[in-house]
């Protein structure tokens, strides 16, 4: 075990200890884990007050300084489980949920062992892939898969406040001990950072009765700034004007949540750079509510670190606990979640998620091509499947087009024009085209990606997003509008866009024409209107049989 180089530098980032190759709890911990997992009646701990208290004594038998955890985690414990929760919740939790809390974090050192003994055979690959549980960080793509009853212990160390965080910051790293999410409670307290608390509470109560299976898998993926052979690079604005790939489907739905939808679609997290957002802390918008609704991505949080502007992290497998209503100050927690998604051969169940994070109060230089170029790679580098990619390109070199080392550019332009070759050469390159796409329907569920707290324009997010999906070779976008007033005609575009047949490079086109004329003031109307000014009532741009 100590000769593993993932373990020993994610070690400090660990509440455990090693010693001679084996992973243990300091002695101390463990008598106060045992009197836990007996329940009530033995370690007196039947109160939000009492629990905390224990909390501290098993942080002091950690070294861990009391003064780093927000000054009210304790009046915010005591508030929830005190007075918030019903005697009949109170009861249940204390006597069945924390025993059985109790005994998980009892075998976090054992569930740790058995993970890095088996992290190099997730993927039947030898040790080429490791897929063990250290710090990913910025620029190194890689994957780490984590079983979902080593999730629920590492929950388990959140809640109770268990984590180092000395140099968290300093590393990028999110918070990842609830002690603020508590905090905020009775500093401020409001219905939906008690409906927050109530999701994750929900997670405990059902995985201590029934312990979920299967894993999860956490990636960070990464467009490379320098050319790297095996990899797509971070895409210059000629890679997307010449792009001969055609658009994907659009499809718009005016209401609706994003995971409800009921395909294998990939998710798009509305991300904040710092994995997770506000999850932890008083945030409520769109990531926030994914991360209390389906807590196992929490656990990313724990060891990746800050995106940067050519990074997307891509979450595979968690489950959906908890029903929600409402939005930010009105969000409700509303009970049990039944999720029926399938499982993959990995046994990975079938909720795909991407984070991908937006410009920031982006105002007007969010037109700039600069900046429309940044948000379209991030959002294809979250789209991006690799191997598919490599399929593609493979196709093109069985048919001869190009003897030339591929590049980002040449996948999607191919040297030879359509006119160079035959008819039936092309109709070939076509239908292998569209062989490709049969049997992987796996497409992107999207909506305003960083259009709300963000101030994004939501036209141009969708126009991004819809280039960035085909360029991935993705079947189909299922854009989920919100009943946005903005976005009331985005159908009736879409649906005129793809009857002109335009490919990927010449919508780009028509969009950095319009951020041009809009950066410079020479128009002030949204990109929709600006396109098909008919649909508004006024003189078309174009006719039927135009293309740019």
């Amino acid at each position: 075990m100590e000769k593993r180089e993932d373990l020993r530098s994610f070690l400090p980032y660990l509440p455990v200890v090693m010693r001679s190759s084996t992973l243990f709890w300091p002695s101390h911990v463990v008598e106060a884990l045992k009197e836990l997992a007996r329940g009530p009646l033995h370690s007196h701990v039947d109160s939000g007050h009492i629990l905390f208290t224990a909390i501290e004594d098993i942080r002091n038998s950690l070294s861990l300084s009391s003064n780093s955890l927000a000054p009210s985690t304790s009046l915010g414990y005591s508030l929830f489980f005190d007075e918030l929760m019903t005697r009949e919740e109170s009861r249940k939790w204390f006597e069945e949920v924390v025993p059985a809390l109790g005994s998980l974090l009892l075998r976090l050192p054992s569930l740790l062992e058995a993970h890095y003994e088996n992290a190099d055979k997730v993927l039947n690959v030898g040790a080429m892939i490791g897929t063990g549980l250290r710090m990913l960080d910025s620029q190194e793509a890689g994957i780490v898969f984590l079983s979902r009853e080593l999730i629920a212990a590492l929950l388990g160390c959140s809640l109770f406040c268990l984590f180092p965080d000395h140099d968290r910051y300093m590393k990028q790293l999110q918070i990842i001990n609830f002690d603020q999410l508590f905090a905020s409670l009775y500093e401020d307290y409001s219905q939906k950072q008690e409906s927050k608390i109530r999701c994750i509470i929900h997670y405990f109560q059902r995985i201590s009765s029934d312990m979920p299976k299967g894993v999860v898998s956490f990636e960070r993926k990464v467009l490379p700034f320098e050319g790297d052979a095996d990899l797509i690079s971070y895409p210059k604005s000629n890679f997307w004007s010449t792009s001969a790939i055609p658009l994907c489907k659009f499809e718009v739905h005016t209401s609706g949540h994003i995971e409800d939808q009921s395909g294998e679609a990939v998710e798009v997290d509305f991300a904040n750079k710092y994995l997770g957002g506000g999850a932890l802390g008083r945030g409520c918008v769109q990531e926030e509510i994914r991360f209390m609704v389906s807590p196992e991505l929490i656990a990313g949080m724990l060891f990746l670190t800050a995106m940067e502007e050519n990074e997307a992290i891509d979450i595979v497998g968690v489950e959906r606990f908890s029903s929600y209503t409402g939005y930010a100050s009105s969000f409700r927690f509303s009970g049990d979640y039944v999720d029926e998604r399938d499982v993959d051969n990995l046994g990975r169940r079938k909720t795909r998620i991407v984070a991908i994070d937006a410009l920031c109060s982006p105002g007007m230089r969010q037109y700039r091509e600069k900046f429309v170029l940044r948000e379209i790679n991030k959002a294809f580098c979250g789209f991006l499947y690799q191997f598919k990619y490599q399929k593609y390109q493979k196709i093109l070199q069985e048919n001869g087009w190009s003897s030339e080392q591929f590049d980002a550019s040449t996948l999607t332009h191919m040297e030879t024009s359509e006119e160079e070759i035959s008819n039936h050469e092309f109709e070939k390159f076509q239908n292998n085209y569209q062989r490709m796409e049969q049997g992987n329907n796996i497409g992107v569920a999207t909506g305003n990606w960083g259009c709300g707290a963000f101030g994004g324009d939501p036209e141009l997010k969708a126009i991004i997003q819809w280039l960035a999906a085909s360029q991935a070779l993705r079947p189909f976008i299922a854009y989920y509008t919100f009943g946005l007033e903005a976005l009331q005609n985005l159908d009736e575009v879409a649906s005129w866009i793809l009857s002109q047949r335009w490919t990927v490079g010449d919508l780009w086109n028509m969009l950095i024409e319009y951020s041009t004329k809009r950066s410079k003031g020479e128009t002030t109307v949204g990109f929709l209107r600006w396109l098909l000014p008919s649909l508004y009532g006024h003189g078309a741009r174009f006719n039927s049989s135009n293309s740019p």
